[in-house]
């Protein structure tokens, strides 16, 4: 696969919402505890029905072409080969958290 078709799902916590959303670059970024997130993919709409939260997206999204997510608010990154629609739902607060380090120093 070369890296234009890459494509990153990302799922990620705003204001109690679950943000998922489509993009085709995704890096550790220059900011420290940040996901870097840029080339957005949207759906083009073939049908008459339209998607609200999508739409939000796309709007709250329009004049982005990079955005930076804190890495406490990703919730999953999966590498995929075809996009689906962005959305933005309701979080349940349900998640597992990342464990804790197999190592810690301690002071002597």
């Amino acid at each position: 696969m070369s890296k234009q078709e890459l494509l990153y799902r990302i799922e990620f916590i705003q204001t109690g919402q679950r943000y998922e959303l489509y993009a085709r670059e995704l890096s550790q970024g220059g900011l420290f505890g940040f996901i870097e997130i840029g080339d957005f993919v949207w759906d083009t709409h073939t049908s008459v029905v339209l998607d609200p939260s999508h739409e939000k997206l796309k709007d709250e999204f329009a004049d982005v072409t990079r955005t930076y997510i804190p890495m406490h608010a990703v919730l999953r990154i999966d590498s995929v080969t075809k996009k689906g629609l962005a959305k933005i739902t309701e979080f349940d607060g349900k998640v597992t958290h990342f464990p804790s380090p197999i190592y810690t120093p301690t002071n002597k």
